[in-house]
């Protein structure tokens, strides 16, 4: 299993875990209320916690290119949600081999 996770500090953590499953439940499954979230993706799964001011997000697959794909996927639209912040994200590979 191939997964990265990233922690994005916003004063709007619990708002951009809605906004971003609410987005992508319009093209794939998604669950979530205002501190849990969970996307299916065609190629793997996104998991977001949102607790105070920090929102992490843990994108799994079963291989890397399919893993690249989905942290592009949920980084882009988290970046273009958060522009008024200027919101970045650095993932770190978590992944067992």
């Amino acid at each position: 299993m191939y997964s990265a996770e990233a922690r994005v500090t916003s004063e709007k953590a619990s708002r951009y875990l809605v906004q971003l499953c609410k987005h992508f439940a319009h093209k794939t499954t998604a669950e979530y209320d205002e501190t849990q979230g969970r996307v299916d993706f065609q190629p793997g799964l996104c998991l977001m916690t949102a607790t105070g001011d920090e929102l992490l997000v843990r994108c799994e697959a079963g291989a890397a290119p399919d893993l690249e794909r989905i942290k592009h996927i949920v980084e882009d639209h988290i970046v273009r949600f958060g522009w008024r912040e200027k919101i970045g994200i650095t993932w770190a590979d978590s992944s067992a081999r």
